[in-house]
């Protein structure tokens, strides 16, 4: 059995007589979930309260589950994961949308990036939403349930309501301009319900580590570190920075050396998270401890680093530790293009890291590019081209890979105002056609996939109707346009999630739900972009 295989690094909690019969899912297969740090995380807390007795839910393995559970959790880290968060709730013999249940049925919540980003898609089938860091949502989650767990369901939902970063969609109204236009209102349904929901930011030194270790893991046998949270250069389009400031990094004495070697008493695979790893103050230290030789027999692979701290040390240690490549975000290959997004980098630092990772040893440099970012003419599509050009000049008998993705708009960042360029399909075909003659590596993003991000990125709860019909006919994007038109008149048209430039004094469909940075800073931001050169329609 699958669960058989998994080494636990902490002891859960014998159940108590009165336990909260709770199932807490990942919305995909176990392999997936079980390598989502996140899930491991959450999981591990609620299995140490002895007030909770926990079964995890998977598409294709489940523990035994409670008859009657009066919580289920989900997980999210991915969009289109709305189809197996609907068959779960069919699998499970609960309603779909959170009018239709009662006191019978479970309390469903639900958190992870996409509901802390925009979770209003999605609004109807949740009865609960927790936005921002578990580490402090949790326990006051749980604990305010317990204080109601014997009321009718719509004083409990109240009552959590009252939690700083518990979410309740039901008790929020939203009112429209017109049924096919923007919104116009969100308000509570009374003055107990607070006005806006603020995400909860954990500000604690110490990270995330594993709190379980498998062989069937999609990364076998892998114990994760986070070495830092969040990223402190806050490229304008990305939600990884915005929505997780501010930027934290733990002591590499006092946290992560311990952490990593707690892991290395279960495995001899330790993998280091976060959107800038090599960006923590003391990674040096943490370096030259996994240099140390009695773990040479450790294979280390580390997440997509600052391009100009790739130096050859970095790249001769990853060599050492069984690594072939490393991976870089550089966006694009022109320079006016990186500065109106802000990613502070030149072509020159670039160029140097695929020199310093041949040095050190490494068979192949990964890059992620975009096209389709606000402000991008062709010009500067064929300078990412001369870019992985003169890369493959400097760095002769490096391995280069380029994966590239369509701009999508996200929310809490300045750019959440844009659309989609509609000319981006194209310019990765321009891509894959000139870098295939000089024989590089070219992966690009589905074009397709990233309209229909977009459209859940940018959704309000319109689309909650719209999600339950498109996942009979198939998660293509024809899918999606053939359930827009089922609903024409019910809803805005695609172009109007996915296209148009949003005006920067509309109701946005989160607009009630408040991240790091306020709405100011983010104009004040998008302000310094408009002054680079990029339009904005109002």
């Amino acid at each position: 059995m699958v669960f058989s295989s998994e080494r636990l690094l902490f002891t859960p909690a014998t159940p108590d007589d009165h336990a909260i019969p709770t199932i807490f899912a990942f919305p995909n297969q176990y392999n997936i979930g079980i390598t989502s740090l996140g899930y491991q995380i959450v999981w591990a807390s609620l299995a140490l309260r002895p007030d909770l007795m926990v079964s995890r839910l998977f598409t294709d393995y489940h523990e035994p589950l409670p008859r009657q559970p009066e919580l289920l959790g989900y997980s999210i880290s991915w969009e289109l994961d709305y189809v197996n968060i609907l068959a779960g709730l069919e699998f499970l013999e609960i309603p779909l949308y959170s009018a239709q249940r009662d006191s019978s049925h479970p309390l469903v919540f639900g958190g992870g990036p996409v509901l802390t980003a925009n979770p209003e898609p999605f609004a109807d089938f949740f009865d609960v939403i927790l936005l921002g860091d578990g580490e402090i949502l949790l326990d006051n989650f749980i604990d305010a349930y317990q204080e109601v767990r014997t009321a009718e369901r719509n004083t409990q939902l109240q009552h959590l309501a009252q939690v700083p970063g518990v979410y309740i969609p039901s008790l929020y109204q939203v009112t429209y301009q017109d049924l096919t236009s923007a919104i116009a209102s969100i308000q509570p349904v009374s003055d107990q319900i607070p006005t806006t929901v603020s995400k909860q930011t954990y500000r604690g030194n110490t990270l995330s580590a594993s709190t379980v270790v498998t062989e069937k893991a999609a990364w076998e046998n892998i114990y994760m570190v986070e070495v830092v949270r969040s990223c402190p250069e806050m490229c304008r389009f990305c939600l990884a920075s915005y929505l997780t400031l501010p930027f934290r990094t733990p002591s590499a004495i006092d946290s992560l050396i311990p952490a990593i070697e707690r892991g290395l008493k279960v495995t001899d695979r330790i993998g280091l998270l976060g959107a800038s790893v090599t960006q923590h103050p003391e990674f040096d230290v943490l370096l030259d401890y996994l240099n140390q030789p009695q773990y040479d027999h450790v294979r280390l692979s580390i997440a997509s680093v600052r391009t100009n701290t790739v130096t050859e040390k970095l790249a001769q240690t990853l060599t050492k530790r069984n690594t072939r490549s490393i991976t870089i975000a550089v966006e694009s290959g022109s320079q006016r293009l990186r500065e109106i997004i802000n990613k502070k980098l030149s072509n020159d630092e670039i160029i140097q890291a695929a020199v310093n990772a041949k040095a050190g040893g490494l068979k192949r440099l990964k890059i992620y590019g975009m096209v389709g970012v606000p402000g991008e003419e062709i010009a500067d599509v064929e300078e990412t081209v001369g870019m992985m050009e003169q890369i493959k000049r400097a760095a002769p008998g490096l391995g280069l890979t380029l994966g590239c993705s369509t701009f999508v708009p996200k929310a809490h960042t300045p750019f959440q105002w844009f659309g989609v360029n509609p000319q981006a399909q194209k310019r990765l075909k321009l891509l894959q056609k000139k870098l295939r003659s000089q024989a590089i590596d070219f992966r690009p993003e589905s074009y397709n996939w990233s309209v229909i991000q977009a459209l859940i990125s940018r959704g309000d709860r319109r689309l909650s109707q719209l999600l339950e019909l498109t996942r009979h006919y198939g998660d293509s994007l024809g899918s999606f346009r053939r359930a827009f038109k089922q609903l024409r008149g019910q809803l805005p048209e695609l172009d109007f999630y996915v296209y148009t430039d949003w005006s920067t004094e509309q109701v946005l469909p989160w607009s009630h739900l408040l991240g790091p940075l306020p709405q100011a800073t983010l104009l004040k931001h998008l302000g310094a972009a408009t002054a680079l050169g990029v339009g904005h329609g109002e």
